[in-house]
């Protein structure tokens, strides 16, 4: 299975970013390598039925913005704006 290579770690941030609306897969494949078929793979294996299926909706019904080419041209970076500087994957504490 695709998981299995991964280290806890790796999976976990896989899940986290598979899961944040504003980061589009091409941003998971560029750091992982992982195209958007192995990530949907990830998350059924890893997620309560439940939360795949609302993950699933969620990025289909055009209010994830998961896909660039379905994005708004005024989004042009891969996380908030008000959010703190990412030291290693880990938010930076005040």
């Amino acid at each position: 299975m695709i998981g299995e290579a991964l280290t806890e770690r790796q999976l976990d941030r896989i899940i986290e970013m598979a899961w944040e609306d504003r980061t589009p897969f091409e941003a998971i494949e560029f750091q992982f390598g992982f195209p958007e078929k192995e990530i949907i793979k990830i998350m059924r294996g890893n997620l309560k039925e439940s939360s795949f299926k609302l993950w699933r909706k969620r990025v289909n019904s055009g209010v994830s913005k998961k896909h660039l080419k379905k994005r708004s041209s005024e989004i042009s970076r891969f996380k908030c704006s008000r959010q703190k500087t990412i030291s290693g994957n880990k938010i930076s504490k005040r």
